[in-house]
Order: C-alpha cells, then structure tokens, then sequence
C-alpha cells in the first residue's frame, strides 16, 4: 500500500526473521493512508524486551523506555521506536497506566490506544489490521474514541486535547458520543501537566482547520483559559464588528501565519475584552483599556502554562500596542521598527491585518496595511537607517573626537538618529560627527 522507512522496514525484518510478529502502527499509517508525508515510524511486535534485545544484538539500539516494553533502534541516521504489544493497568492519574502488561496479541495493544484512526497496523506484507474501521473514519474525516469513550478520556485527560488537535490539524469532525464524553471528562484537565497542555494547544492552534476548530470546541478551551468560553455570543454592540468576540479571534487567527507564537498572539490579542466591556449613553459597546487588560492575561497564562519566555515576551508586548494606528509614513516606520525591532514590528503589522479582516467589511481598510508593509520592506531592502546599529557613527567615533564618555554619548547618538530618521540629516559619519560637534561641542 505504500513505503515504510529503511529503518521500520529493517525492524520488521528482523524481527519477522526471528519469528515474531510487527507491524508499523499508530499516526504514521493513518498519515500515510491519506497520502501525507510520514516522517517517523513506530513499530508495535509480539516480541518481549529481553527477546528484542536478542533480535537486535548486532544493532545500534536506545534502551530509552524498556520497563515499558520500547526499545529504540537507530538505524542509518533514523530513529525507530518499537514496542511490544502491551495492555495498559489501572489509571489513577487520568493521564499514566499504574503498570503495562506485555502480551502476544495484537490486539490487545491496538484495543488500549484512543481513536480508531490511530489504531490501524501495517505490514509490509500487505497485512492491515483494522480492528475498529479506522479505515472508514478516515475517509469519512470522523474522529471516533476507540470502544467505550468516556473510558477513553478518564483513563487520559490528554486524549480530550489529542481530539481537538487533531480537528484542528486534519479538518475532520469529532464524533457525537466522542464530544459529549469530552465535555463530560473537561474537567479531569486538570490532573495534566501544563506543559503537555501547552504542547498540545500550539499544535492546535497551528492547524489548518483552526477557525472552525475554535468555534467548535470552545467549551473544552474553556477548561484551559477560561475567557474564551466567556467569549463565545459576546456581542461586541459596535458597528466596527459583525463577530461576537470568540468568532472574531477565530478569524484572526486564521488570518496570521501558523507560527506558534503568531497563532498564540492572534488567540490572546482580545482576551482581555471580557473584563473591559462598558457600554455607552447611545448603546454602544466599548472596551476601554483591553489592550492593557489582554497584555496582563496573556503573561499570565503564560506563567502559568510554563512558556519559554521568547513567546511571553514577544507575544506579550504586540498585545500591549496592537491597536496602536500604524502612520503610513516612513519615519514613523523607522521609529516603530528602532522601538519595538524589525521582526517584532512585522509581526504587529500582520496581526493588526489579520485583525482589521476579522471586523466589519465596510470598515476594513487592507490596502492601508499593504502600504505600509511596502514602506517596511523597501527600508529593509535598501538599508535605510533605523536604529544605532544602522548609524554611520558609533560612540568610539564621537570620543576619539574629543567627547567625553558618559551617558551623554548616548544622548548625541538618540539625537543623530533622530536626525537621520526623520530626513534632516544623511547617514554619513562626517555630516554626522559636523552636526554633533556643533549642537554638543565641548
């Protein structure tokens, strides 16, 4: 049906030649059946630990996770992880198997995994092993819990996530029974790591389906940060919008490039919206201060949910200014760009685009984003001073022409910049050393 890797192929060899079962399973076969690009195999085989260890005697392996079953062979430049067929215990943590039980049967291992997409076996032999029509569900683009779903989900919280992600990332629907045992078990989120919940959500929010994934599971993304529940039906009462506040970020992040940070940016921009909504004497609905409010909730969840503080910081300060108006002006550009940096001002730009799409279409105005965007680039491309870094003269240049070091270096660089920036003066180290002797000669 299609190629495995030479390193799942060679595992499955050799372990057949010993005489024991495998079979590739998991993702990766469900990839493969809809025809994506499948970067890593896992292996599942009736092989016991001590008997892989035998097998595999002449090879590299990585004994990573052997009390479970999982050895790892490492085999021309790839990793294969291979596991023996297995039966998980008593979950007392709705995430962790108590113990795993090793068994011979196939389909004992396929039987504890989570949706039927996930738990088709391959063989290079042509042998697929379908236990639950998993086939059928990726066809129909159904994500459907493996037997009992309510099983499932208190058994691993996390599965609750994998769902929507995997609604977000493959556009399918999640089966009915499926979400109504979701949203039963919602709550045992609370016994998950934050970090695999973060994990997961960046994953979520960088799928191809993410609007209407959004939209959908709210409830569920809720239990992780709960304005977003409270946004869904918040009518906004201003002409400016025609979306209640959940369906607007739901279209803005549709609208910025699937980064984690960008989609983290666009999902968070609004957020604070809950806490500052006030409507006015004629009716209309403002939200005084939601940049702040939004900034502060966002570092917030962040803390919480234990991000790198790359993504806090940068997400962070775009949502302090992203309603800041934006001057089509290349001054003001280069201002902007020496503030706030030249990757962090792009970003603001593309988030405020993606923003101004989300509003009423009688008051969206692209081309102004478009004219700005060219201002930035044609700066970038043709070198155009914007920060010191930039400036044809540096502080070693102002002393070893008789200015005393000290804070006032600084001062006469801010003030030459400012000079080049806004046109009064040309980037060239003498015009520039002429203009500071004058203004600030000792």
């Amino acid at each position: 049906m299609f190629k495995l890797s030479a390193g799942a192929t060679r595992a499955i060899e050799l372990l057949e030649g010993a005489g024991y079962e495998a079979y590739a399973v998991g993702g990766a076969i469900r990839d493969a059946i809809m025809g994506n690009t499948v970067q890593d195999f896992d292996i599942t085989t009736s092989a016991t630990p001590e008997e892989m260890r035998f097998v595999f005697k002449d090879e590299r392996t990585i004994e990573t996770g052997i009390k479970h079953g999982t050895i790892t062979l490492a085999y021309k430049g790839e990793n294969v992880e291979i596991t023996t067929y297995r039966v998980d215990g008593e979950y007392t943590d709705n995430r962790h198997p108590e113990s795993v039980q090793f068994t011979r049967k196939l389909s004992g291992d396929l039987e504890r995994r989570d949706f039927t997409m996930n738990a088709i076996a391959y063989n290079p032999n042509g042998n697929i092993v379908d236990l639950f029509d998993g086939r059928s569900d990726i066809s129909n683009g159904i994500i459907r819990a493996i037997g009992e779903p309510k099983v499932r989900f208190t058994e691993d919280a996390l599965r609750i996530l994998r769902a929507i992600r995997f609604s977000s990332c493959l556009g399918f629907k999640i089966e009915e029974k499926t979400r109504k045992a979701m949203l039963e078990c919602a709550p045992l989120l609370s016994n998950i790591s934050r970090e695999r919940i973060a994990t997961e959500l960046n994953k979520f929010l960088c799928g191809k389906n993410v609007k209407n994934a959004i939209l959908e599971n709210y409830e569920i993304l809720g239990y992780i940060l709960p304005e977003i529940a409270q946004m869904h039906g918040f009518d906004q009462r201003n002409s400016w919008h025609i979306y209640d506040i959940l369906e607007h970020t739901a279209v803005v992040v549709d609208n910025v490039r699937p980064l984690p940070h960008m989609r983290l940016m666009a999902f968070l921009h609004d957020i604070g919206k809950v806490h500052t909504f006030t409507v006015d004497e004629n009716g209309i609905g403002h939200f005084y201060g939601h940049n702040g409010a939004s900034e502060a909730r966002a570092r917030e969840f962040f803390n919480e949910y234990k991000y790198d503080n790359f993504t806090k910081e940068r997400v962070c300060a775009i949502i302090k200014v992203h309603d800041t108006h934006i001057e089509a002006d290349k001054a003001y550009i280069k201002k902007r760009m020496n503030r706030m940096g030249k990757e962090a001002f792009l970003e603001l730009l593309e988030l405020q685009r993606a923003d101004n799409l989300a509003q009423n279409p009688q008051k969206v105005n692209i081309p102004h984003f478009d004219i700005v965007l060219n201002m930035a680039n044609e700066i970038i491309s043709e070198g155009e001073c914007f920060s010191l870094k930039h400036l044809a003269i540096n502080g070693g240049d102002l002393i070893s022409n008789g200015f005393v070091a000290g804070k006032k270096i600084g001062e006469i660089l801010d003030f030459l910049l400012e000079e080049v920036i806004e046109g009064r003066a040309e980037n060239d180290k003498n015009t520039l050393l002429k203009i500071a002797k004058s203004k600030y000669g000792e």
